[in-house]
């Protein structure tokens, strides 16, 4: 007469299943340890200038020094000859800088401030624009930096049209918009 077979408990199984399943997440640990490695720490909570760290885009491969005569401390400094803005700390340090597209007016080199601002508008070339900080007025015409809300570079101003927004990177509207509060100073320089 034949012995009946016995049948292991559900227990062992689900031990045995889970066991098994530890062995194969420790040996995967152990090959993604010997990947490529970050080179660089995350923090949790961004510091107070994270949003005002050099912005990096194929055109700007090293850092550009901020223009002699800009001023000390503080400010927002834009350079008409380079088409380039720069977020200058209080320590005198750059924290982002990147190229701009000019309207068709320009302010003349001085320190302006950043007076009022607006969170969204139609620009004067008819884009939707947003994170608008006025600083200066030229030739009766409003002088601002501000981003296309798509995020595209301006279309080429109609005949005759004056415009005085200086556009900018989405990325770097958000910047200007965070750093760029009434009152700020604004350095133009040629």
């Amino acid at each position: 007469m034949p012995v009946p077979a016995r049948r292991l408990p559900s227990w062992a199984w689900v031990t045995g299943l889970t066991a098994a399943a530890l062995v194969l997440v420790a040996v995967l640990a152990v090959k993604a340890g010997d990947g490529p490695q970050p080179t660089a720490s995350a923090s949790d909570k961004p510091s107070p200038s994270a949003s005002a760290k050099p912005s990096a885009s194929p055109d700007e491969s090293a850092p550009v020094a901020v223009p002699d005569g800009s001023g000390t401390g503080r400010r927002i400094v834009y350079s008409l000859g380079q088409k380039r803005v720069w977020l200058v700390d209080a320590s005198d340090a750059p924290r982002r800088t990147f190229t701009v597209w000019q309207g068709t007016v320009s302010p003349d080199p001085g320190t302006y401030t950043v007076g009022t601002r607006r969170e969204a508008a139609t620009g004067s070339d008819g884009v939707e624009i947003e994170n608008i900080v006025y600083f200066a007025v030229a030739s009766g015409v409003n002088v601002a930096f501000s981003n296309a809300l798509d995020g595209s570079s301006p279309p080429p101003p109609a005949s005759g049209a004056t415009t005085g927004g200086v556009r900018m990177k989405a990325a770097d509207g958000d910047a200007v918009w965070k750093f760029g509060t009434a009152g700020t100073t604004v350095a133009v320089v040629k």
